[in-house]
């Protein structure tokens, strides 16, 4: 049986690797990080080697033991193409999703250059979705590698947001016709960096404009519970068409 995870664009987790170093400006307040420290201090097995990347080979067959159709969030407290994860567990990680079609899988990473280097030798089934975490925009060319990828689902995570991703033409360029699900998000908890009004609002105007289903998940701050998720009064909760939560949001209109 799956867990219900309170990450919510997804349904719930699965960890065959943990553990990560920083590798850009959106990781300075990483919450898995922070997770890691409470979970080895009460104890779990899992998490002994601290935030040391860490392969959990016991954790490959989980999925296929869940017989209800569930969106998965791959690696939650890691990176999958973290260079310390070979390339051979990947691949078992893959062939355990290649055999679970009745899940979504949602693979996110930070690393779009190896993503998109071995994106060849992996097998892209309809059901595993590839997606980039951009939290400003120094980083776009993460949109680019993941676009040369041979995902069928392409989606953007734009959290923490950090800066004015969208104040150029170059954001709205890259995402046309190219991605499929945009999630933006700002910094929550302690030391969370400010997210301004604008910078969502023009997201959401290109995402409208190209046509892209747009996921606006969190203001953050110290209360993001108080802080909400409003946008001009309007909450965006929308997930890729066709996908199992779309047809049921279009069936409940």
């Amino acid at each position: 049986m799956t867990q219900k995870s309170n990450i919510e664009w997804t349904e719930t987790t699965w960890n065959p690797v943990t553990g990560c170093t920083k590798i850009s400006e959106g990781c300075q307040n990483c919450y898995a990080r922070t997770m890691t420290k409470r979970l080895k201090a009460m104890g779990q097995q899992k998490y002994v080697n601290g935030f040391e990347v860490t392969l959990h080979p016991g954790e490959l067959n989980k999925p296929l033991k869940w017989k209800k159709p569930s969106t998965i969030f791959v690696c939650s407290m890691s990176d999958l193409f973290h260079k310390k994860v070979p390339l051979e567990f990947i691949h078992r990680v893959f062939d355990t999703m290649n055999s679970c079609p009745q899940h979504t899988f949602q693979v996110l990473t930070k690393r779009s250059e190896r993503l998109s280097d071995i994106s060849q030798y992996l097998n892209w089934t309809d059901n595993i979705w590839a997606g980039v975490t951009v939290e400003n925009y120094e980083h776009l060319d993460r949109i680019d590698n993941l676009i040369s990828t041979d995902a069928k689902v392409k989606f953007l995570s734009l959290e923490p947001l950090l800066g004015p991703i969208a104040e150029s033409r170059d954001f709205y360029a890259a995402i046309d016709s190219e991605i499929d699900w945009v999630i933006v998000g700002g910094e929550s908890g302690p030391g969370a960096r400010p997210i301004q009004e604008s910078w969502v609002r023009s997201i959401q105007e290109d995402c409208k404009m190209a046509e892209i289903p747009f996921f606006f998940k969190q203001w953050g701050g110290v209360n993001k519970k108080k802080n909400g998720s409003l946008l001009d009064g309007l909450s965006y909760k929308e997930y890729p068409k066709g996908s199992r939560q779309s047809i049921l949001q279009e069936a409940l209109k």
